[in-house]
């Protein structure tokens, strides 16, 4: 009888341990620290410069620019903060951006957005502007362009599609073969996301505003990316047991930041699954330097 107690109590544990620590976390932080160190040789051989061009104040900016300044000071990259007055106008932008991409010792820069309510209308025009081997953001229609070919032409891709594809890497998830779901399609996230899922060869639906009935759609996927920026939209009911889910949206509410999931409710369900913050952000900002870095080796191969 003791022993069939022990036994019994031997599984109530087991079973404890599996519902509560099944799932995995897809800790951004430990991932971003582990690509800036690789990257840290490299920049030390080839002493990349990133720039920044911030127009305005917006507080949001701000903070991911001090991000992004202080992941260059970590790995030795040098990094300038080029800050305008809110009401510069766009030929004075426009003439900043041409500086700057003759400037052989610029590696890449980045205009931050959002800008200026009345410098919104121009963003495509902006970005147009920038050279596409300094396009670090991979914003630019070349670089997109390329993108879509393979994995091979991958050379400077938007920063948080590759954030989201290098955390994945990093926990050894299998994109091979799977049913991918990208909930958002966004040119800088979502669309260009589904593109690179689908470069590894995984079977992808990119749903939208438009989407009718998505939760049929979620149910499916075995990877299951959302980038809408809308708090909580994902629920648990929406996923399927095992499933990956890497929350890229963050939205500032009453609450603090809140993902594009239910968190709490998700982690008992998948197998893996992104924290908002601490996820995909801290990979964007490592994305972005890896891109400097991959800008400055290509720059020199042409030289």
């Amino acid at each position: 009888m003791d022993l069939l107690l022990l036994f019994c109590f031997v599984c109530f544990l087991s079973f404890l341990y599996t519902t509560t620590m099944s799932f995995t976390l897809l800790d951004g932080r430990k991932a971003a620290d582990a690509l800036l160190a690789s990257l840290k040789p490299k920049v030390q051989k080839l002493d990349p410069k990133l720039v920044v061009i911030q127009v305005g104040d917006d507080p949001a900016s701000a903070s991911y620019i001090t991000q992004k300044l202080r992941s260059c000071e970590s790995i030795g990259m040098r990094s300038e903060h080029k800050h305008l007055p809110a009401d510069t106008d766009l030929p004075v932008l426009m003439t900043l951006i041409d500086d700057l991409n003759a400037d052989a010792d610029v590696t890449g820069f980045l205009v931050q957005l959002p800008l200026p309510e009345h410098l919104q209308k121009h963003v495509p025009q902006i970005i147009r502007q920038i050279d596409p081997k300094k396009d670090i953001d991979g914003f630019c229609a070349y670089n997109l362009g390329k993108m879509f070919l393979s994995t091979e032409f991958e050379h400077l891709p938007p920063a948080t599609p590759s954030g989201v594809i290098a955390l994945l890497d990093h926990y050894h998830i299998q994109i091979e073969g799977k049913d991918a779901v990208v909930v958002g399609h966004s040119n800088t996230v979502g669309k260009p996301l589904s593109i690179m899922l689908l470069n590894r060869n995984a079977t992808v639906t990119t749903c939208h505003i438009y989407t009718k009935n998505l939760a049929r759609h979620t149910r499916e996927a075995d990877i299951l990316a959302v980038a809408v920026g809308k708090p909580g939209l994902i629920t648990a009911d929406m996923v399927k047991e095992g499933a990956v889910v890497v929350d890229i949206g963050i939205t500032r509410t009453k609450d603090g930041l809140r993902g594009d999931t239910d968190f709490d409710a998700l982690k008992e369900k998948v197998s893996a699954i992104s924290p908002v913050p601490g996820g995909v952000g801290p990979m964007t900002v490592a994305s972005l330097l890896q891109n400097c870095v991959r800008a400055k080796e290509r720059q020199l191969e042409a030289a």
